[in-house]
């Protein structure tokens, strides 16, 4: 049980079972567990993060990006997805595929085709992403950060 609950006697219990749609949350960029949800969110936590991603294909990260703390996990739902980090390159190309980086390891993506990636990030912290230099590969970097 959350030590905070215990301690705060006026803090409402979240539900026991939460149910919804991970789809569909443009005012968070596909996240849709994790800090930024709105204060008493059932979904609201600093512990992690889940973002449901729906790309028609092609779209990319505006530029390489990194985390300063947390450590991320794509899998790929259906479609096919290219992840570039600084000294490889990652392909998701079957249901279930995943890769996992850690924090500081900067990265870019790309949709090649229609395609669902469920990516959880870990922890949930404000500021945490940040945009780096281009990297590898001619790719070229944005000060724009847009997620993943």
């Amino acid at each position: 049980m959350n030590q905070d609950r215990d301690q705060d006697p006026d803090r409402e219990e979240a539900p026991a079972v939460v149910a919804g749609s991970a789809a569909g949350h443009p005012e968070t960029q596909g996240w849709f567990v994790g800090h930024f949800m709105g204060d008493g969110h059932p979904l609201r936590t600093d512990d992690l993060e889940v973002k449901w991603s729906v790309y028609e294909g092609g779209e990319a990260r505006a530029g390489w990006g990194a985390n300063r703390a947390a450590t991320t996990l794509a899998v790929l739902v259906r479609g096919r997805f290219r992840l570039e980090f600084p000294e490889r390159v990652v392909w998701l190309e079957r249901e279930g595929d995943f890769v996992r980086w850690l924090p500081g390891v900067p990265h870019f993506w790309q949709a090649d085709g229609p395609t669902v990636v469920l990516t959880m990030r870990w922890p949930s912290l404000s500021g945490d992403s940040y945009a780096v230099e281009s990297r590898g590969r001619g790719v070229e970097g944005s000060r724009r950060n847009d997620g993943a």
